[in-house]
């Protein structure tokens, strides 16, 4: 058996088939998704720009490139990582952190008795950056022992000045490309 409503309407009580909500009475209860900005539709990545390299001063180094190399990549990988998160702790800002293209160095031997040589092993060399925009001086001895004290085995630091070069090492080359765009340029 259905049971009916019954709904004051107006001037007399008139039975109704009707739910008196259409929706449940919670609609609504624990959506979050509207309290967020509007995200920025996404445009095409433009070129990536070279950020201003910050001079030294008395009281502190300007940018610097904090510079960690080896044969192990993961053991590389998790060495800046620490690096960036001693930065953080101590206050150091963090321009960039990126990796350059893998190295590869092919080690040949020569037979006894002959001139052949031949490919013994390959060598990949993985190196990773940490950019510091600004460091005080008075901090960059101790960041630097905790840096040297933490240095895992099979692992390269380099510490130095910034340069565009720096950032212009970060890309791979890419000959035919250039090619192509110089026969392109030539033709207009």
């Amino acid at each position: 058996m259905r049971f009916q409503r019954l709904s004051c309407h107006g001037y007399g009580v008139a039975p109704t088939n009707e739910r008196q909500y259409r929706s449940m009475p919670t609609h609504g209860i624990g959506r979050w998704k509207y309290l967020l900005p509007k995200e920025a539709p996404r445009k095409k990545r433009d070129r990536l720009q070279m950020k201003q390299i910050r001079a030294a001063t008395d009281t502190e180094y300007g940018s610097l490139s904090v510079k960690v190399s080896g044969y192990d990549m993961t053991v590389v990988e998790h060495y800046s990582q620490y690096i960036h998160n001693l930065c953080n702790r101590l206050r150091i800002r963090v321009a960039e952190s990126y990796a350059l293209p893998t190295k590869t160095t092919a080690v040949m031997l020569m037979q006894e008795q002959g001139t052949k040589m031949y490919v013994d092993a390959l060598l990949k060399t993985h190196e990773r950056i940490v950019q510091i925009s600004s460091m005080n001086a008075t901090l960059c001895p101790t960041f630097m022992d905790i840096v040297l004290q933490n240095q895992p085995e099979g692992v390269e630091l380099t510490v130095k000045e910034h340069a565009e070069r720096d950032f212009l090492e970060r890309f791979k080359a890419r000959p035919q490309l250039e090619g192509l765009m110089a026969q392109v340029n030539q033709r207009d």
